[in-house]
């Protein structure tokens, strides 16, 4: 396997963000990073999931959409490795995720809904943490906590304990665990409840700079204009079946008039 290592500069930032990502040379942006095959998960006798068949490739954002209790949680989990599917599989990067668990997480940074940590680290404690868990050098570890927090502009705050945080910024402290080892598929529950208007707009930035790299993202969300900005492609949840798969286009054709990414969700979820 050779890999090649892609360097960037985010515009505005007085210190470049040199990104690092594993990107397979020889590989185009059509590859599969994540795929759902046949996947169905069952809570006792209640099906969250059932038959999901996806893919997600590389360089692609994937905007997982549809009401509360459609399976959108339950399926960025199954992605993540916190749930194991009832029937079917999850593959990251090839990886069967239920079969080769250890394997399959190490592509993988995930942004939970609920952001969590030790709340007696530091934010900075917790993110060289998580640098150790992931088996990073050292020196590129603290040159990546330091580019990261210094795009959120929070170096500073970084030095006081987790649990005295606001909301949005252990928000901020949860995007960056995420996107410290470089992985190469980014799984994403509700990004940006909590942040302020600047924070978010740097968070929706780095997710494109992100794909553009080659990386894959499955972002699950309720903010629809913001989606519609960055993805690519929408997969429609509803009872645990995919009803609707496309861009924004595909789905205003599916249901048969132009319109907002909210219209096409409102006629594929039954609203007004």
């Amino acid at each position: 396997m050779v890999v090649k290592y892609l360097f960037f500069e985010c515009p505005g930032n007085p210190s470049p963000f040199r990104g690092i990502m594993n990107i397979m040379k020889n590989e185009g942006k059509n590859d599969v990073s994540l795929e759902f095959r046949a996947v169905t998960k069952r809570f006792g006798v209640v099906s969250a999931v059932r038959d999901l068949r996806l893919s997600i490739r590389a360089g692609e954002i994937y905007g997982l959409i549809g009401p509360n209790g459609s399976g959108k949680t339950t399926t960025v989990k199954m992605a993540a490795g916190l749930y194991h599917p009832t029937a079917g599989s999850v593959r990251v990067r090839g990886t069967d995720m239920t079969l080769s668990p250890s394997k399959a997480k190490q592509f993988i940074g995930y942004i939970p809904d609920d952001p969590a940590a030790y709340d007696r680290l530091s934010g900075r404690e917790f993110l060289e943490f998580v640098g150790e868990i992931r088996s990073m050098d050292r020196r590129e570890r603290d040159r990546r906590i330091e580019a990261l927090l210094g795009e959120f502009g929070i170096a500073d705050m970084a030095n006081g304990a987790f649990g005295t945080y606001s909301r949005g910024s252990k928000q901020k402290i949860s995007i960056i665990a995420a996107l410290l080892h470089s992985p190469q598929v980014l799984l994403v529950d509700e990004p940006m409840v909590g942040l302020d208007p600047e924070s978010a707009r740097v968070t929706l930035r780095l997710f494109s700079e992100f794909a553009h790299q080659g990386g894959a993202i499955l972002l699950s969300t309720h903010s629809l204009p913001m989606a519609e900005k960055i993805c690519n492609r929408f997969g429609m949840l509803k009872n645990g079946k995919l009803i609707a798969e496309g861009t924004p286009k595909e789905l205003s054709v599916l249901v048969g008039h132009a319109g907002t990414l909210e219209d096409s969700y409102l006629a594929l979820a039954g609203g007004a």
